[in-house]
């Protein structure tokens, strides 16, 4: 990108955005932050001090405003070059009994914000949207009589029955979990990752009329300092640093044997900002991981390593909308934007742990927990 432009980063205060606020402002860029600054993800703060910082020294200008009100994001992409659209609400759970609200914020959000995106001129020059993994639902897989497969939601009999793996819907064999690729089918399993999906769709169909060139990003699972650790809908690292840090059993659904890619989020503002800067993403979906599966079994023992803390509980039932195995292939990331994550779990989390241990986080697990059975969504 040219020095001057100026940058949006919708929910730049939030997690990921604050970093990739960081990268941008540190490359020079002109930046431009609108955020709600939602109760549930900051706990009611003033702006975040790692934003506060960098509006002091007149390097970041903060808005505060929803993505969702026309006025505030007119305001917010008046001389805009490039728009990072990361504000989203994030949690496939309270996704599921909150449609309204998560419909409302993510894709009529979205819908907001092109709305004011096309009536401008002159148009932007990029815009790279945050998607979400969830939007595959289960991953890939394979059954080894019918080769890949796309087994359906696993079904309340089976869990009753103590049977959490996925199983061929052909022959009923256990399958084995595959890389998922872009261009697995899509089959969203809850709310949230439906507004992920409208997303993407929304931001590419308004580009390719209006001529504006597109990137959608499917994160993975995204680990690292200043992860919300008060909010218990968002990561599951987050959540189990939070339960540990309380001194409380991190609670585990299913066996614990499920498993997910972890990626750092250093390495999710680096995929990004390669985004921004090579036109062979322009018009592309890309998943951002590691292509290396995890269970949650060896993540909670990684996080109990360093923050110490009891044992998980295993809940022994299933929540709706989670899925067993999504681990992401990476070759087409790594194929055309050169993209090779830097750090393995084993030293992110060393990183995620040493700001959290600084933290004094408030656990809100069990009220989350008991939302989900209230509104029937565990099995």
């Amino acid at each position: 990108m040219k020095t001057g432009e100026k940058i949006l980063v919708t929910g730049g205060a939030g997690f990921i955005g604050s970093h990739l606020v960081d990268a941008l402002v540190e490359r020079g860029c002109d930046v431009r932050v609108l955020d709600n600054l939602d109760e549930q993800v900051h706990g009611g703060s003033a702006t975040p001090a790692a934003i506060l910082d960098h509006v002091r020294s007149g390097r970041v200008e903060f808005q505060l405003g929803d993505i969702g009100n026309e006025g505030a994001v007119k305001k917010a992409l008046q001389d805009v070059d490039v728009v990072f659209h990361q504000a989203a609400a994030v949690g496939i759970g309270q996704s599921m009994y909150r449609i309204a609200d998560y419909v409302g914020a993510n894709s009529l959000g979205t819908a907001v914000m092109l709305e004011a995106i096309v009536a401008r001129k002159p148009s932007l020059k990029k815009l790279i949207v945050a998607s979400s993994m969830s939007i595959y639902g289960e991953g890939k897989y394979r059954c080894p009589e019918h080769g890949e497969v796309s087994p359906p939601l696993r079904r309340a009999e089976q869990f009753r029955a103590g049977d959490w793996e996925m199983h061929c819907d052909l022959c009923g064999r256990p399958v084995e979990a595959l890389a998922t690729d872009e261009g697995k089918p899509l089959q969203p399993t809850s709310v949230y990752a439906v507004t992920k999906r409208d997303h993407e769709e929304l931001i590419h169909v308004v580009g390719q009329a209006y001529g504006i060139p597109t990137v959608a990003l499917r994160y993975f699972n995204v680990y690292g300092p200043r992860q919300s650790l008060n909010n218990p809908y968002t990561g599951v690292a987050a959540i189990f640093t939070s339960r540990l840090l309380n001194g409380k059993r991190p609670l585990v659904f299913e066996d614990g044997k499920q498993s997910r890619d972890f990626v750092h989020v250093s390495d999710v503002v680096r995929a990004n900002l390669l985004a921004l800067d090579r036109t062979e993403a322009n018009g592309g979906v890309f998943n951002v991981g590691t292509g290396r599966r995890l269970s949650l079994l060896d993540m909670i023992g990684a996080l109990r390593a360093k923050l110490g803390g009891p044992d998980p509980e295993f809940v022994g039932r299933f929540r709706q909308g989670d899925i067993r195995h999504c681990y992401a292939d990476i070759t087409r990331i790594r194929d055309r934007l050169d993209f090779e994550p830097q750090l393995r779990f084993e030293e992110g989390i060393d990183d995620l742990a040493a700001w959290a241990i600084g933290q004094e986080p408030v656990d809100r697990v069990d009220q989350a927990k008991a939302e989900l059975e209230a509104a029937g969504l565990t099995v």
